[in-house]
């Protein structure tokens, strides 16, 4: 993991880089729909909204916080989707603002939070620089469906390795969260990073492997593409079955998304 000060000065230039998709959108354009279903841009950014005051409160009001996670459990289902709904129901221009604030809050607390503390989460416990990695991994995966749906193609960039970094330690979670039983041996992830670097995870000798480019992979453990439709090549068979199932984020399964041929 990097540097908290690496990974926080990462997140908020991630999060530029969407505001600058969305900040001179024209209200109707906010009403786009994206290629998550039911979602338009302004469900997107809602969503960020929301889930930033989430790890805002479990930073900083650990009681606040599980408030929050029994109303969680209680509707595992919907709840991500209502924190969205409520959020996109606002004018464009509130809802920006309430995006921009949330995020330097939450910035200037995991900052402040001490070397080493932990904080509760959806999943397992964060420290701030896992929860710093956490809220890039998103923005970006976010920010690629705002992306899509104006048909605006991203360059990719060297901050993606905060997200193959988490992709890659949430193997075990994907597995677990489907009630998959969890591959006993580690595997080795080599990725070619967008400057041609190799990105590698993973001891060397491993004898299941996943190799490919750093972009797909990002793109798969967000789930925002189809295993089907990436260059990835897996060696082993818990290799490639974790390529069906992989995700990076907190909570139930995800569904995926269809392959290209499929839509």
């Amino acid at each position: 993991m990097s540097e908290p000060a690496v990974v926080l000065d990462d997140l908020s230039e991630e999060s530029e880089a969407l505001d600058l998709l969305v900040r001179e959108l024209g209200e109707d354009r906010w009403g786009t729909p994206t290629p998550a279903p039911g979602w338009t841009v302004a469900h997107q950014i809602a969503h960020l909204a929301w889930t930033d005051r989430a790890a805002l409160l479990a930073a900083t009001d650990a009681e606040a916080f599980a408030a929050e996670t029994e109303k969680a459990l209680a509707a595992p289902d919907r709840f991500v989707d209502e924190g969205a709904e409520e959020g996109a129901k606002l004018p464009p221009a509130e809802l920006l603002a309430r995006w921009r604030e949330g995020r330097e809050r939450l910035q200037e607390a995991l900052r402040a939070v001490p070397a080493g503390a932990r904080f509760p989460w959806y999943g397992p416990p964060m420290s701030a620089p896992a929860m710093a990695t956490a809220r890039l991994m998103e923005t970006w995966a976010h920010g690629q469906d705002v992306a899509d749906a104006l048909g605006v193609v991203r360059p990719p960039t060297a901050r993606l390795r905060h997200v193959a970094w988490i992709g890659h330690r949430a193997r075990d979670y994907a597995f677990l969260v489907r009630g998959l039983p969890v591959p006993a041996e580690p595997f080795r992830v080599e990725l070619v990073a967008p400057d041609g670097e190799m990105w590698a995870y993973g001891p060397e000798d491993a004898g299941q492997r996943v190799t490919g480019p750093a972009l797909d992979f990002c793109l798969l453990v967000t789930q925002r593409v189809h295993r089907d439709d990436t260059a990835l090549v897996a060696e082993g068979p818990d290799a490639e079955h974790w390529l069906t199932v992989a995700q990076a984020f907190a909570g139930p399964a995800g569904p995926g998304r269809p392959a290209e041929g499929a839509r």
